[in-house]
């Protein structure tokens, strides 16, 4: 393997020359206490900046051997790992055209979940894959330039980040202990009944829409109600206490600003870790949570929605729904089958991103418009059943709905962001105000559903092309617009309303599994729910099964996340 030096020459020979002969670069070199392997090299300085990765031995990493006792521990210190060499990285420039001398590596976030930024072996080895931009003046190379930021740059950050000495030991330590006791914690939730739980200290509220961290001054520390107060042991921690929340139908309820829609986001993200410090890391929901809304627009393609609307007023049948352009509650009701079919156990929803009309119809607008002429079922008449016939729980965030009240197991109120058990206030108040509903009668089935099965083209779209980035060895291109769209083919797909989806990378994730399904042949004929089944399974054993070229961009995504993405595809074709 060549050398450091061998690599300084070759870059200062190259310089001047055009930018193509960096391709030069490709393959591996021996750098002092790590192995560096330049990836793929980006085509011009205007691209997408060239992939490298540096391998560290484990006696370079210097890793305890506490830290790789378990996958939860080693987990939580790759995260440390890229959040910390990601900003180390952050903002560093040299003259030159395009992306010159930048370093980047996709970051975490607050969230620890898998991701191929940095990974730590059993072994105690690390390996980090981020990205460099080559150094070039127009078009041409600026070998000097280049050469200082592989042999000098990029080696200092692999120092100043990822080997033995970065990082306070008690750091690291506490980034694998905190990442194994919420795993601890959700593993606990089955055996007690619940669906999520809340830690006693926890900090919620968030500093704003676009910045995920703690807030930093006024957040009211969260305090469970003694009714609703459990503990559950974990393996670093000991016993930690904070609110249960059952399964069964549970209703959150409260004024406005009081923290209802706080907690449901707490609750949402809680299906995956969080980083020491984020306020929310004791916070776990059960992995088959599934946030549900409505989302006007969406479309919607052979889903049988006829548990919650009947066929509609223009001969449209609901058995196997499809629109290109769905409602409010055409698309709710579609996105909480979906949501069933793909295996959901609790559905989470909020009242302000609810169509209300999906939700609830009250007495007088029972009495206004005939049942005949009404095709939708709202959920409160499905609720209790969804949990008694198909095991299925709902957290449910309300602030003007109280026919819910009926049906509710557990009633939570928010006051000034502590939470309050009002159960048993809640069934008096029902006692004491009857609804006055009048149950539907002659419902059709919650389940099971038929089928929907892939046809030979289901995801339409370029089969043939070439090339790197976003698009495959041959197939369909896909591509990351944004932090909540993809383009897919020649089609924006809007995850917006995919509220569970909390990083790019796990869209970049999303990107590379519809490239791969569209070069595959073996999944014609399978179902939505199972396609998605079968990758999530594949991305959990190696996230490299999403796209094998190295790549450091790419994290987790459930196949919850990966049933939502085929599910809202507008070319998205089934059998039948």
């Amino acid at each position: 393997m060549p050398t450091h030096e061998a690599l300084h020459a070759l870059l200062v020979r190259l310089d001047g020359r055009s930018y193509p002969a960096y391709k030069e670069l490709r393959g591996s070199w021996r750098m002092p206490g790590f192995r560096l392997s330049v990836d793929h090299v980006q085509g011009d300085p205007f691209a997408a900046p060239s992939r490298v990765s540096a391998h560290l031995p484990p006696q370079t990493a210097g890793l305890e051997p506490w830290l790789l006792e378990s996958e939860a521990r080693r987990l939580g210190v790759a995260v440390w790992l890229a959040r910390a060499f990601s900003e180390g990285a952050e903002g560093r420039h040299t003259t030159g055209s395009g992306r010159s001398g930048a370093v980047g590596m996709a970051s975490p976030g607050q969230l620890v979940l898998a991701q191929t930024a940095v990974r730590v072996r059993p072994d105690g080895s690390v390996e980090a894959r981020f990205t460099v931009g080559l150094p070039a003046r127009g078009r041409r190379i600026m070998g000097r330039e280049a050469a200082d930021l592989l042999t000098g740059a990029v080696p200092a950050l692999v120092r100043a980040h990822l080997a033995e000495g970065a990082h306070d030991p008690a750091d690291l330590r506490r980034a694998a202990a905190v990442n194994e006791d919420a795993e601890a914690l959700r593993s606990r939730l089955g055996e007690h009944g619940l669906v999520a739980f809340v830690a006693d200290g926890s900090v919620l509220p968030r500093r704003s829409g676009v910045d995920d961290r703690p807030l930093a001054t006024g957040a009211v520390p969260f305090r469970s109600p003694a009714s609703l107060r459990v503990t559950l042991p974990t393996p670093n921690g000991g016993g930690v206490a904070g609110m249960g929340v059952p399964a069964g139908v549970t209703l959150v309820v409260g004024g406005g600003f009081h923290g209802k829609s706080t907690l449901l986001r707490a609750l949402e993200a809680g299906v995956w870790n969080h980083r020491p410090g984020d306020g929310r890391e004791r916070v776990v929901t059960v992995a088959d949570a599934v946030k549900v809304r409505a989302e006007d627009g969406r479309a919607v393609t052979g889903v049988d929605i006829s548990p919650f609307i009947g066929d509609l007023p223009s001969g449209d049948h609901t058995r196997s729904f499809t629109t290109r352009n769905a409602s409010g509650s055409t698309s709710q009701a579609a996105a909480l089958v979906e949501a069933l079919e793909a295996g959901a156990g609790v559905l989470l929803m909020d009242e302000d991103t609810c169509a209300t009309n999906f939700l609830i119809r009250d007495r007088r607008m029972q009495a206004l418009v005939p049942a005949g002429k009404e095709p939708i079922t709202p959920l409160v008449d499905r609720v209790r059943e969804l949990h008694r016939e198909a095991g299925v729980s709902t957290v449910l965030i309300l602030g003007g709905s109280g026919d819910y009240l009926d049906a509710a197991d557990t009633v939570i109120g928010m006051d000034a962001f502590r939470p309050h058990d009002l159960t048993a206030r809640a069934r008096e108040v029902a006692a004491e105000h009857p609804a006055g509903r009048t149950p539907p009668e002659g419902l059709p089935p919650l389940g099971p559903r038929a089928p929907r099965r892939l046809a030979d083209r289901a995801i339409p779209g370029g089969r043939g092309g070439s090339g790197e980035g976003s698009r495959g060895p041959r197939g369909l291109r896909v591509r990351v617009l944004d932090e909540r769209t993809l383009r897919v083919g020649e089609e924006r797909l809007d995850l917006a309303a995919v509220e569970q989806i909390l990083l790019p990378t796990q869209l970049q994730t999303l990107a590379a599994l519809l490239e791969a399904l569209d070069r595959r042949r073996d999944w014609v004929a399978e179902t939505v729910p199972g396609v998605a089944r079968s990758l999530a399974d594949r991305l959990a054993a190696d996230l490299d099964h999403a796209d094998p070229r190295a790549r450091g961009d790419l994290a987790l995504v459930r196949r919850f996340e990966i049933a939502a993405a085929l599910n809202r595809l507008r070319t998205l074709e089934l059998q039948g």
